[in-house]
């Protein structure tokens, strides 16, 4: 789209998928309100459905349309990837097929693999040059490395899959421990696969500026029950809610994109997974969760951050759970 004329920014094409589900209507409305890029930045938002879904997506429409977002110029309404994807800059992949009774992960991936990896190409063939691309349907890491592997036009760097959630799990927990406001809690890392299997790390994050373990003497809650806590809460949320988190995973999508478009506080980091390029001995090319770094545009992994042995151990469960997911879906990625 060309640049305005009147001083005013062009619009960026956000892409969505599912977005009649329920993490895709809580995110709408608050991307059409500014909070992804900013309250200057005009958006064009392009929705993807499945075809018995598009019904509903136009009753989302509707109601985005009634709430006169001034920074929404357009909608565009789709079931076709090439179209949803046609000059996005931004592609959150938000639907995927949740997993049901009696599904073994095996088929959870191998399912989301006919999804994630057209929807890779789709992208790498319609994408704007700029895009970059957030994938929050889980399960999220291997879904990202599917559609990443489709798309080997795009840069590895563009990829992203949602650990924020998990980050943001672990500061409220660290807060109501400590009795202090959630803001104070920084450098909060999620290591490896957005699963049970994650390791929160209490131990490199810091309360008020002060290292975890120095302001909660609970250690014996820290090595425990907080990371167990952090590990199962998507599971407590449907056993109190009779589903998934929604808004607060819609939350933790803007909380993403905003940790790469801005720039990272001094001596603080945010969660994401990103391509391994070797980093703390992670095998390359796994999507795993980090802490991470950017300068808006750039990111890197943080270095040098140490563990102790319960918690080297816990990062090997959970990459050696992802080079697992890498071997169960790598008849289906291009060779």
């Amino acid at each position: 789209m060309m640049p305005s004329t009147d001083g005013t920014k062009a619009p960026v094409q956000v892409a969505v998928t599912g977005a009649a589900g329920q993490i895709g209507y809580s995110l709408l409305f608050r991307i059409a309100a500014g909070d992804l890029l900013g309250d200057q930045q005009p958006i064009i938002l392009r929705l993807l459905e499945i075809e018995p879904a598009m019904k509903a997506l136009e009753g989302v429409a509707m109601e985005l349309d009634d709430c006169a977002f001034p920074l929404l110029h357009d909608i565009i309404l789709t079931s076709k990837a090439e179209k949803a994807f046609d000059g996005a800059s931004w592609c959150l992949l938000v639907g995927a097929v949740p997993r049901k009774q009696g599904m073994e992960r095996s088929d959870l991936l191998n399912v989301n693999a006919g999804i994630f990896g057209p929807q890779g190409k789709a992208i790498a063939a319609t994408a704007a040059t700029d895009v970059r691309i957030l994938v929050v349907g889980n399960p999220c890491n291997t879904n990202c490395l599917i559609a990443r592997s489709n798309a080997p036009e795009i840069a590895p760097e563009r990829w992203f899959a949602m650990t924020r959630l998990d980050e943001n799990r672990g500061k409220t927990l660290l807060a109501n421990k400590a009795g202090v406001p959630v803001g104070v809690v920084t450098n909060m890392g999620i290591w490896g696969n957005h699963s049970t299997t994650q390791y929160p790390d209490a131990r490199n994050s810091k309360i008020a500026g002060l290292p975890t373990f120095d302001v909660i003497k609970d250690h014996g809650w820290l090595k425990g029950k907080f990371i167990e806590t952090v590990q199962k809460r998507g599971a407590a949320v449907i056993e109190a809610r009779g589903s998934s988190s929604a808004a607060s995973a819609a939350n933790a999508v803007l909380d993403s994109v905003k940790s790469i478009v801005t720039p990272t506080p001094w001596g603080d980091w945010h969660s994401l997974a990103v391509v391994s390029k070797g980093e703390y001995g992670i095998p390359e090319g796994l999507q795993f969760g980090f802490p991470v770094r950017s300068d808006s545009w750039n990111w890197e992994v943080v270095q040098g951050l140490e563990h102790d042995g319960d918690a080297q151990d816990r990062i090997k469960k959970s990459t050696d759970e992802l080079v697992q997911e890498r071997e169960l879906v790598k008849a289906l990625l291009p060779a």
